[in-house]
């Protein structure tokens, strides 16, 4: 099997403009993330719309391809850069170009979950670890069937556990937190980009359930680690910390 990894990375950021190039322990955000995956994947590229992100992954020596600024979604994007890229790949892995933490093994797992062919995209959950973090609506969850493959994504508490007092109900159910990593087959992800957005999807502003109410099948890989993401300068100030402790 042929993989490749994309990291989507735009200079425009509402909350933190210039993201991928704050620096986190002497290096740029992106660089980080470039070594995570490209320690997993040999074939492994930043897209980008920026020329400031582009002439930085080129100083530190990693593969970019420059991109249209008019993508509404790294999904998108990533297509693009595969096209443009070309290699007849089997899998495309899209790891965000905010996730300096990223475990090659979550790489490696989503991978795995292309051994059985009816997994047409692949994604990652993580077992919950409180009731807290559970009603959170910014930490979408996972209902999966027998086989791992999601039955359904939402920012509302699923299931719900009926006749059990509600602190009781991580003991009951083992909830399920999508992190936000994928990889597709290279065909599929060319078909999903045509997709107009869902009912679903724009109900629960979570593009996953375009795929979903599409028809596609999404296995979901498990994983026991968290990962650290980079939305606001604040987040970095707590990267940093983080980065210190490991």
């Amino acid at each position: 099997m042929k993989v490749i990894g994309i990291i989507p990375a735009r200079y425009a950021s509402t909350r933190f403009p210039g993201k991928p190039l704050a620096m986190l322990g002497g290096k740029t955000v992106i660089e980080r993330v470039y070594e995570k995956v490209s320690s997993v994947l040999s074939d492994c590229y930043v897209a980008t719309d920026d020329e400031r992100i582009y002439n930085a992954v080129e100083a530190f020596g990693g593969r970019v391809v420059m991109t249209s600024a008019d993508h509404k979604s790294g999904t998108d994007r990533i297509a693009e850069a595969v096209e443009k890229i070309g290699g007849d790949y089997d899998v495309v892995v899209n790891v965000q170009g905010d996730e300096p933490f990223i475990h090659p093994e979550q790489i490696i797992t989503l991978c795995r979950c292309f051994d059985a062919p009816e997994t047409q995209i692949a994604t990652l959950g993580k077992p919950f670890d409180s009731m807290d973090t559970v009603e959170n609506p910014n930490s979408p969850k996972i209902v999966v069937d027998n086989r791992g493959f999601a039955l359904y994504f939402s920012r509302s508490v699923i299931p719900f556990v009926r006749g059990v007092d509600r602190k009781e109900w991580l003991s009951q159910y083992p909830f399920l937190k999508h992190l936000g990593l994928y990889a597709y087959r290279t065909e599929v992800l060319r078909e999903v980009t045509r997709l107009p957005q869902s009912s679903l999807e724009k109900a629960e502003s979570l593009e996953q359930l375009r795929w979903l109410q599409n028809g596609y099948r999404i296995r979901v890989g498990l994983t026991n680690q968290e990962t650290v993401g980079i939305d606001t300068p604040e987040d970095l100030e707590k990267a940093e910390k983080y980065l210190s402790t490991i």
